[in-house]
């Protein structure tokens, strides 16, 4: 924290669809993002403020992304994040398809044209296992109430289906189902209702960050999870608080396209990261 209090420490803001990130530039300088920094940036009052926090470092690919939480916890995916760094290393670099890695694993990124960028956010986890969850059962029939579905895409997910998403009051239900007992990594949290054919109305409860207008992951699982329902195919379009996404689960993975924002740069002054000790 020393060296970047000396100098400041730059930083960019952007968004997907209202789910918004600040995005540190590391690969030029050794940059570290402790939880206490996390969180200290998070805090939309004295911070900056963000959804997600995002560090791309050089990878063995064009480039490596890891994720913070609004508390300071890692997550080894974040869809929307991962598509405006995209958008940001292809407009830098001038190609139209990227390899980024994280700890999902590594990822392809494409020009979907029309200012529009695509993730592959890779094939989901559908096993108890992998998502994770506390024991073995159907990941498809949960045993809670409202009989939800479970599905990793490199974090966990817990959709449920309902008849109308804003009677459900996700500020306590989110939280509530965040921390259930059999997400031994909590979870994130989706109300999704079809309102069409192929066609998703959702609302998101983000694990370690709370509501958010949009959720690239959670717009993946949602998807993964109404085709495994049979409630619709397997390429769909999800309404969220902040916009339209287009979710398609393909057999190399479940992509994810839509627009991104570079809002502005800025650097995080020596006092205020001298503050944080």
């Amino acid at each position: 924290m020393s060296d970047m209090a000396q100098g400041g420490l730059p930083f960019m803001k952007m968004h997907g669809l209202g789910n918004d990130f600040v995005v540190v530039d590391g690969r030029a300088r050794a940059v570290e993002i402790t939880p206490g920094l996390a969180r200290a940036l998070a805090d939309r009052h004295r911070g900056v403020g963000f959804d997600q926090l995002a560090l791309i470092t050089e990878g063995a690919g064009d480039a490596h992304l890891t994720f913070y939480n609004a508390d300071g916890s890692t997550s080894a995916a974040c869809g929307n994040a991962t598509r405006c760094i995209a958008r940001y290393l292809m407009d830098e670099t001038g190609k139209t398809v990227l390899r980024l890695t994280t700890d999902r694993g590594e990822l392809a990124a494409r020009d979907a044209g029309g200012g529009l960028t695509s993730v592959n956010m890779g094939a989901p986890q559908l096993d108890w296992e992998e998502i994770p969850l506390a024991r073995e059962m159907d990941t498809l029939s949960l045993p809670i109430e409202g009989n939800p579905v479970a599905t990793g895409m490199g974090n966990p997910h817990c959709t449920f289906f309902v008849e109308d998403v804003m009677a459900v009051p996700l500020e306590t239900f989110g939280p509530a189902h965040e921390h259930h007992p059999l997400f031994p990594q909590r979870t994130n949290v989706q109300v999704a209702q079809i309102t069409g054919p192929d066609r998703i109305r959702m609302r998101v409860w983000e694990r370690g960050t709370g509501l958010t207008l949009a959720s690239g992951s959670s717009s993946c699982a949602v998807a993964v999870a109404a085709a495994r329902r049979g409630l619709t195919g397997r390429h769909v379009m999800i309404d969220l608080d902040g916009g339209t996404i287009e979710v398609e689960w393909r057999d190399d993975g479940v992509w994810m396209t839509g627009p991104t924002a570079h809002v502005f740069e800025a650097t995080l002054t020596p006092a205020f990261l001298a503050s944080l000790g």
